[in-house]
C-alpha cells in the first residue's frame, strides 16, 4: 500500500480526533467542516481496512489499532510541526503539547516546574503522565520522562544525569512519643517499621530495610512510595521519606540520617528525533535550573 501526502493529512485527522475526542472538536483544530473529518477517518479505516475508533454518544474513542498508529502520529506530527517552524524563521516557538512522565512520587516536585513553564508558554498545553507503566518515547507517547533507577537503555533515547534523590529513616512526632527513637540499628528491636509490600521493589532503602530488620518487624505495607510515605507520616512505623518531602514538615523526628546508599538517581530522558527541538530544549533547561531549589 502506497501512502501520499492526503494519506498524511488522514493520520494528522484522526490524531486530533483521538486528542480531542470528538469531530467537531478535531474540526476546530484544523480549521475544516466536520464532514471533511469524517470523510478522513472513513476513507483511512478504509484503506487500512481496520477500525481505529469506536463511536458512541459521547465522541469518538481509539481502538487498540487506533491507539498504536496515533501514537506514532504524534510524534510525526511534532517532528512536522517543528520542520514548518524552522523553515518559517520561528524555530523559538514554545506551543502545542509538552507531554512528560515521571513516577507518581515526584509529582509534588515537578507539578509547579511544569505550571512555571507553562506560566512563561501561555499557548502551551502540558499532560503529565505518571502511570506504573513505562510510556515509550519512541511512540510519541511523551516528550521528556525522568526515571528513577540504573540508566535506562531503551535505543534512540538521549539520557542525561539529572540529580539524586536523597532518602532518611523517619517517624512521627506521636510514635517518637509513644516508643522512643532508636540510637542506631542496635536499637531497631521492638520497634515497627513501614515498609513495601512487594519483596521484589528495587528501591536501594526498601532493599536495605529487608537486609536489616526482621520481616515481622515491617508491621506496616503498601504497594506504593507515597503510601509508605503517608503511613510513616501518620505513626505507623519508622520508614523512608525524601529528604525534600521531611524538610517541609515540622512532625517528624529523623531516625537516621540519609545515606549514600539509600539514594536513587534520575535520569532525564528524551527521543533522538525530538532531543533538539526548541519545545524539548526549553523545558529541559527549565527544569534543571528549577531543580536547583529542591530540597535534595
Amino acid at each position: 500500500m502506497g501512502w501520499r501526502m492526503e494519506n498524511w493529512d488522514e493520520v494528522r485527522t484522526a490524531f486530533h480526533v483521538a486528542r480531542m475526542g470528538t469531530v467537531s472538536g478535531a474540526a476546530g483544530v484544523l480549521g475544516v467542516h466536520h464532514a471533511t473529518v469524517i470523510r478522513h477517518i472513513d476513507a483511512i479505516e478504509a484503506r487500512l481496512g481496520v477500525k481505529l475508533f469506536q463511536r458512541h454518544a459521547r465522541g469518538y474513542t481509539p481502538t487498540e489499532a487506533g491507539a498504536d498508529l496515533l501514537r506514532v502520529a504524534q510524534a510525526t506530527d511534532d517532528q512536522f510541526n517543528q520542520l514548518v517552524g524552522r523553515l518559517k524563521g520561528q524555530g523559538d516557538a514554545v506551543s502545542g503539547e509538552l507531554v512528560v512522565t515521571s513516577l507518581v512520587g515526584l509529582s509534588p516536585l515537578l507539578a509547579p516546574v511544569l505550571t512555571g513553564f507553562q506560566r512563561a508558554h501561555p499557548d502551551l498545553m502540558v499532560r503529565y503522565l505518571t502511570g506504573d507503566r513505562l510510556f515509550r518515547l519512541e511512540y510519541g507517547e511523551a516528550h521528556v520522562a525522568i526515571r528513577a533507577g540504573s540508566v535506562p537503555e531503551q535505543p534512540d533515547n538521549v539520557v542525561q544525569p539529572f540529580t539524586t534523590l536523597r532518602a532518611g529513616l523517619y517517624a512521627s512526632r506521636d510514635y517518637a512519643e509513644a516508643h522512643g527513637i532508636p540510637n542506631g540499628i542496635e536499637e531497631f528491636a521492638g520497634h515497627r517499621f513501614v515498609g513495601h509490600d512487594d519483596e521484589n521493589n528495587r528501591a536501594p532503602f526498601f532493599r536495605w530495610l529487608r537486609a536489616t530488620v526482621a520481616p515481622e518487624a515491617i508491621t506496616f505495607r503498601a504497594s506504593s512510595g507515597m503510601a509508605n510515605e503517608h503511613a510513616v507520616m501518620a505513626g505507623a512505623g519508622i520508614g523512608f521519606l525524601p529528604e525534600w518531602m521531611a524538610a517541609q514538615r515540622d512532625d517528624l523526628v529523623q531516625v537516621m540520617a540519609p545515606q549514600p546508599d539509600w539514594s536513587s538517581s534520575l535520569w532525564l530522558v528524551t527521543h533522538v528525533d525530538l532531543h533538539r527541538s526548541t519545545k524539548v530544549q526549553s523545558f529541559t533547561k527549565y527544569l534543571k535550573t528549577r531543580a536547583g531549589d529542591w530540597a535534595l
